[in-house]
This record gives C-alpha cells, structure tokens and sequence, in this order.
C-alpha cells in the first residue's frame, strides 16, 4: 500500500492548486480524478467553457461590432451550433493539458478513478484496478454537479442543465432559462446575443440580488434592450414533451402564461458531489446540498480531512476555491505563508454587459448607517467609450465616505468590467480615497478614465454640484 502526506481528491481549480502547493513544499502527494478530463468544473463544464462560449458569441454576433466604422453592415454570419461550440472545446481541451502537466511537473501522484473513503486515512480508488492508498492528510475538492429537482423531466437533450447544455446538438429558435443566478443570467445572455428568443423565469423580483440594485436593474434593462423577457415572481409547474423533436416544448407557468420554447435550461443551483465518497460510514459531518462543513481553516471534523471549493458551498468561485485550497496546505502542513481568505475580493458575472464588484453595495451602506456618497462615469463619455462605439449605458459607480472620502464600493456594468474591477479592489483594499484617486495618472485613452471621472463626480455631489458629462471635468 503506497502512502502519501496528502491525498487530493479533485483535479479542480482547488484539488489542482492544494496539492501543487504540497509537492512544492516537499511533501508526497497523491491526486485521485474520477474523469479522464482533468480540471473539474472550472476547466470542462463552468468557468472557462462559459466564458469562452461568452466571448464566442460576442465574435460571431458582432455585438460590439456593429456600424461602429460607419459602416452598416451585419458582422455576424449564419453560423451552426459546430462554429458556436468549436472555441469552447479548444479552450477546455488544452486546458486539461495544461493541469495535467503541471500535476505531472510536480511529483504528483495521479490516480484516474472514483475515491471512497475506507477510514479516515484510507481510501479506495475504484477504476481500472481497484487499490487502496494511504494518506496523512486527505483533502475533498470533488466539486459540485448541478441540482436536478423531481419535477424536472431532464433528457440531456432539449430539457437541460448547465452541464448538459454544452453538448448540444443544434441551436434552438428559443430557450427558456429557470433561474437568475449568476449560471442563469450568464447562459440568457450568452443566447440572447446570439439571436435566440430568450425567456428567463424567476421565483424572485429581482435578480443577482447580491448586486447593488441600480446595477441590477441597469443589467435588466440592458436584457430587454436585447429583447430578453425576464418573468419575474414566477415558476414553471407542468411540462408537456412532444413525442417529434421539431415541435415546441409547452411550458406551464404559475402565472398560467404558456411558454412554447424549443429548449429548457434550469440554472438554479449546485449540489456538492459527495455521493460515493462514504462521509457518512467515517463520521464526516455535511449540510444542505451535500456540502462539507468546515472551519475557517477549511478543516471538518475530522482533524485530518479537510475540504474545499464548491463542495463546501458558497463563495463557489474558481478564484477564491484555488485560494481555498492553497490555505488548507498551510494549516495541514504549517507553511506559514497563507493563513487565511482574503476578506475582500471580486465578483465577475460574466453576462452581455459583464458586472462586476467589490465592497459595499450602496444599500448595505445604508443598512450599516454610514454618511456615504455615490460617483458616477459612463462609458460613452469617456474618450475609449467613444473610439470602441460603446452606445449602451455601461457605468462605473463609486461608493465612499462622505466624511473621509474613503472608497468603500465599487460596481461596474460594461465591457471588460471584470477586468476593470482590480484596480477598484486596490482603492477599497488600501482605503484610498477620492483625491488620491483624481491624483492617478492613468494612460490616455484607456477605460481607468472611468475611475477618475467618477471620482470627480463624487466630489461634485459633496459641493452640491452635480457633473453630469465626463467633457466638464476636462
């Protein structure tokens, strides 16, 4: 029986991070990996795919594109469901690659099977030959895989997950999406750019309700510029399934309205994948979900396993799970370098526009009774807005304290916002406020106008003044 400082079970963005960090360390470590695709979801069915099939539609739709060079023409051409999915299977392909070789250049042990726990340092791997291992430390990073409820009459086919929905075999005419999450909102988007008639069904009033409400709002409107129909307080409560694939699915709502759409895509939530690992039989304590409960150091109940990534809930980021999973390594293994998450960090929603944020929403700051004040720029009036074509009403809006001028928040909706959101990071994280904001100097023209002009914004509505165009500051 071999035997391991650590065993990781997940190639994720988690289970690849913890056990690099271990072997760099010096330490012996086994990976077990249930597919032959490594990378988990981050790499073969969430983040990148998504991604990637985000930015695909925004190349084959020319959505920001169009008559930009005075030139009125369609940029977007017929295209098969062979051209929508051709970027997305590169990227996660090579990806596998990368991850494999990484664990490969490391040390790591790579196991290809299906982990149980045996005892708390045991456990079997069930796959081509069936052995047990050994491990001082066992870490679970297996992911998650999408929540399927009963009433649901999935078919891998036209009735989806957002698993599934990467393997489709045609475009559909139209799609209905159950859920306004983050999964949901991107995928609506993703399609809607794409020219199919979209519906998104909501059981609440609002959607990404962990955004600041204006920028919700702005990306609801911006959903139905793109002629995206999002019904809100409602849910779907029978299905009736043509016997012919050509025919439309009817969808009854508890509004009474009937949708007939040709594809259903349910994106309301994840389970941990914890089925087969036998939690129960060692005593491991788990949650709502099948999640894995854990302490601030990622650690269960059982002193030697620990857990991370979407198996232990929420965030469910691949930034923060890599994170996650190299501070589980320095408290298994004394590191001393990365103790703990980082209090403040980004989130992305990768729609059509992008969102993103960090810090404080202005309703929290509402709640938390701070004196606070808001700035606003708008990408149109910068001079990057304007060579891009950008005519929607993507903004940058600040958050701060009245009294200090400190920056507390930050939200963009826009191109790139997910890129943009860094620098915001910094000014929350470092407490810099307003004046050493205006006081950066950033290249010209470059889209961090957008900072510096909502700065000023800012302290125009502390005078009482309001700049309302980015042109009066210059």
């Amino acid at each position: 029986m071999k035997k391991y400082d650590l065993i990781v079970i997940g190639s994720g963005p988690a289970g690849e991070k913890a056990a690099v960090k271990a072997a760099y360390f010096g330490h012996k470590v086994a990976l077990i990996e249930k597919e032959r695709k490594y990378g988990g979801a981050g790499v073969q069915t969430g983040t990148l795919p998504s991604k990637t099939l985000k930015e695909t539609a925004l190349y084959l739709s020319g959505v920001y594109q169009k008559g930009i060079f005075g030139v009125d023409k369609e940029v977007g051409r017929e295209t098969g469901v062979h051209d929508f999915l051709y970027r997305k299977n590169l990227v996660t392909n090579h990806m596998h690659k990368i991850v494999k070789y990484n664990l490969k250049k490391h040390g790591i042990d790579v196991y290809e099977g299906f982990a149980s726990f045996v005892d708390k340092n045991h456990i079997k791997i069930a796959g081509e030959l069936e052995l047990v291992i050994e491990g001082n430390f066992i870490l679970i990073a297996s992911g998650s895989y999408p929540y399927h409820p009963e009433n649901i009459p999935f078919d891998d086919k036209r009735i989806l997950d957002s698993d599934t929905v990467l393997n489709i075999k045609h475009f559909p005419k139209s799609i209905c999406v159950l859920g306004a999450g983050v999964i949901g909102c991107e995928y609506a988007t993703i399609f809607g750019a794409m020219g199919v008639k979209t519906f998104i069904v909501n059981d609440h009033d609002k959607i990404l309700s962990f955004l600041d409400t204006e920028v919700s709002e702005a990306l609801v409107d911006q959903m139905r510029k793109n002629e995206i129909k999002i019904l809100f307080n409602n849910s779907i409560t029978g299905f009736e399934i043509p016997e012919l694939d050509d025919k439309p699915l009817r969808l009854t709502l508890r509004s009474g309205e009937i949708l007939n759409v040709d594809m259903f895509l349910f994106a309301a939530g994840r389970s941990g994948r914890i089925k087969g690992l036998n939690c129960e039989e060692i005593g491991l304590k788990t949650g709502k979900r099948e999640t894995v409960l854990v302490n601030k150091k990622f650690q269960t109940n059982i002193p030697n396993i620990y857990a991370v990534g979407d198996v232990i809930g929420f965030p469910a980021l691949a930034s923060t799970s890599m994170e996650q999973g190299r501070i589980a390594v320095t408290h298994m293994f004394d590191t001393s370098d990365l103790e703990s998450l980082a209090d403040i960090f980004p989130y992305g929603i990768y729609t059509v526009p992008e969102v993103s944020m960090v810090g404080i929403t202005e309703e929290e700051a509402k709640a938390k009774k701070i004196e606070h004040g808001v700035g606003y720029s708008y990408y149109r009036d910068t001079a990057r807005g304007m060579i891009m074509g950008d005519t929607d009403n993507g903004y940058l809006k600040l958050i701060f304290n009245r009294n200090t001028k400190i920056i507390i928040g930050v939200h963009i909706i826009g191109y790139m916002a997910t890129e943009l959101i860094h620098y915001g990071m910094e000014l929350v994280r470092e407490e810099k406020t307003l004046d050493s904001l205006i006081a950066t100097v950033f290249n010209y023209p470059t889209l961090h106008d957008l900072y510096k002009y909502a700065s000023y914004d800012g302290l125009g509505n502390i005078a009482g003044k309001k700049i309302k165009k980015a042109g009066e500051m210059i």
